[in-house]
C-alpha cells in the first residue's frame, strides 16, 4: 500500500521561488526591450506610444487616461491586490501568523526601510528631490527570488522564506506609504463613494459570502472612485484584498469525508462501458464532488493563484517594458545627480546595512531566531538582495517626480543601484553557500 504524501507547509515558497525566477527573466526582457526601443532610431515611437490617451465610461464623465497611466494605475492595482492578499494570508496561516518567526522579517524590512530613506533624505535634503525619500524602501521580490534560484539547491528554504516574508512586510510599508505621502488632494464626493464600496465589500464579507464575483464587481467601482479621489488607486487593490474571505464552509476532515463517499458513489455508478456521460450517477457524483471542492477552498487562495501568473508574467514585464525606457543620451552627467547617488547608496549600502542592523537586534533580544540552516552569512548575502528595488522602486519614483529630468535620474539610478545589489548578493552568497552546504 502506497504511503499518503506528507503535507508541505513550505511547499507554497517552494512554488512561489520557482514562479519568481521565470518572472525575473521576463522582467529582463521587458526591460531590456524598453532600453532597446528607447535608444533606437525610433525612440520617439516609444515615448508617444506610451503618451497616447484612452478612455473608457459613458461618453459623459469618461476615465481618460494615457497608456503608461493605464498601465501604471490599473494593471499595478492588480499587482496590489495580489500584495493585499499575500499579506493578509501570510498574518493569517503563514509565516507571519507565529509572532516569532515574524519578528525576524519584520525588524529586517523595518530596517531595510528606515535606513536607506534616512540615507537617501541625507543626501536630498530640500527641494523636489527630497520626495524621493521612498524609493529605496521596498524589495523586488521577482528579481531576488530569481538569483536565489540561479545559485540552485544549496540555498537553504529558510533563507528563501525569509526574503519572502522580508518582501511581502516591504510592500505593507510602501503601501502605507503611497497612501499617506503620495496621494493628491482629496474629492470629497468620490472619497464617499469609496467609503461605500469598502461598506459594501465588508458586508459582503459578514454575510458570508464566498463567490468572488459581487467583491470584484465593487472592487472595480472602488477602485474608480479612489482614482477620482485624488488618493492613489493601487490602494484600491489593497482594500479589496483585505476584505475576500479567507475562511472555507467545511474543513479538512470533512473534505476528506465526503470526497470518500462520493468517489464511492461514484464507482458504484458504473454502467460498465467506462463513459461518464452515459452514467447519470456518475454526473451526479462528479457535480457533488466539484460543489465539495469549493467548498474547501478559501475564495482568498483562489483568487490568489489566479491572480499569480498573470500578474508575474503579464503585468510585471508590462510595467518594467512601460517604466523602464530610459535615453543613454547624456547618461554620464545623470550619474553624479544627488537623486541617482542618493537612490544609489541607499539600495547598495542602506538596505543591507537595515536588514542586518535591525535583524541582529531583533536576534540580540530574543525576539527572534535565525531561519534554519541560515548564518549571519547567508543573511548578509540576502539582505544584499534586498538592495534590487526596480518593480516598486520604479514605481513610487513615478509617483514621486513630476520633473521627466528628475525621474529620469531616478529610473538610472534604480536600474544601476539594482543591478549592483543583485551581483554582490549573488557572490556574497556564492562564497559562503559551499561551506553551508557542507556543515
Amino acid at each position: 500500500m502506497t504511503a499518503p504524501a506528507r503535507f508541505n507547509a513550505l511547499k507554497p515558497f517552494q512554488t512561489f521561488a520557482r514562479a519568481g525566477s521565470l518572472s525575473g527573466i521576463l522582467l529582463l526582457l521587458g526591460t531590456g526591450l524598453a532600453l532597446a526601443w528607447a535608444n533606437s532610431p525610433f525612440h520617439e515611437s516609444y515615448f508617444s506610444v506610451l503618451e497616447r490617451r484612452f478612455a473608457i465610461g459613458p461618453a459623459e464623465h469618461p476615465l481618460e487616461l494615457s497608456l503608461l497611466a493605464w498601465c501604471n494605475d490599473a494593471l499595478m492595482a492588480l499587482f496590489f491586490l495580489l500584495v493585499g492578499l499575500e499579506i493578509k494570508r501570510e498574518f493569517l496561516v503563514g509565516e507571519l501568523a507565529a509572532p516569532r518567526k515574524a519578528a525576524l522579517p519584520i525588524a529586517a524590512a523595518l530596517g531595510g526601510m528606515l535606513v536607506p530613506a534616512l540615507l537617501y533624505w541625507t543626501i536630498n535634503p530640500s527641494g523636489e528631490a527630497s520626495g524621493g525619500w521612498a524609493i529605496p524602501m521596498a524589495t523586488d521580490i521577482a528579481f531576488a527570488l530569481g538569483i536565489l534560484a540561479l545559485l540552485g539547491s544549496a540555498v537553504p528554504l529558510g533563507l528563501k522564506v525569509f526574503l519572502t516574508a522580508l518582501a511581502i512586510v516591504d510592500d505593507m510599508g510602501a503601501v502605507i506609504v503611497i497612501a499617506l505621502f503620495y496621494s493628491g488632494t482629496v474629492q470629497l464626493v468620490p472619497l464617499v463613494v469609496a467609503g461605500g464600496c469598502v461598506l459594501a465589500l465588508s458586508l459582503l464579507n459578514l454575510a458570508g459570502i464566498r463567490r468572488l464575483a459581487p467583491y470584484l464587481i465593487v472592487g472595480l467601482v472602488l477602485w474608480v472612485a479612489v482614482h477620482e479621489a485624488g488618493i492613489h488607486s493601487t490602494i484600491a487593490g489593497v482594500v479589496l484584498a483585505l476584505t475576500i474571505p479567507a475562511h472555507t464552509r467545511i474543513n479538512a476532515a470533512e473534505f476528506s469525508s465526503r470526497a470518500s463517499e462520493l468517489i464511492a458513489d461514484f464507482d458504484r455508478a458504473e454502467t460498465g462501458d467506462l463513459l461518464v456521460i452515459t452514467s447519470k450517477g456518475q454526473q451526479e457524483a462528479i457535480h457533488a464532488l466539484e460543489v465539495t471542492s469549493e467548498e474547501v477552498q478559501a475564495p482568498l487562495l483562489q483568487l490568489e493563484h489566479s491572480l499569480h501568473g498573470l500578474v508575474q508574467y503579464a503585468i510585471m514585464p508590462v510595467f518594467a517594458f512601460a517604466n523602464a525606457g530610459v535615453r543613454f543620451v547624456g547618461i554620464e552627467a545623470s550619474f553624479a545627480t544627488p537623486v541617482t547617488l542618493g537612490i544609489a547608496a541607499s539600495l547598495i549600502i542602506g538596505k543591507p546595512l537595515g536588514i542586518l542592523l535591525l535583524s541582529g537586534l531583533a536576534v540580540r533580544l530574543r525576539v527572534a531566531v535565525l531561519p534554519a540552516e541560515t548564518s549571519w552569512r547567508l543573511l548578509g548575502g540576502a539582505a544584499c538582495l534586498g538592495g534590487i528595488g526596480f518593480t516598486m522602486s520604479l514605481f513610487i519614483a513615478a509617483l514621486a517626480f513630476s520633473s521627466p529630468d528628475l525621474l529620469r535620474s531616478a529610473k538610472i539610478g534604480i536600474m544601476a543601484a539594482s543591478t549592483v545589489a543583485g551581483v554582490l548578493g549573488a557572490l556574497a552568497l556564492r562564497l559562503v553557500l559551499p561551506k553551508a552546504a557542507a556543515r
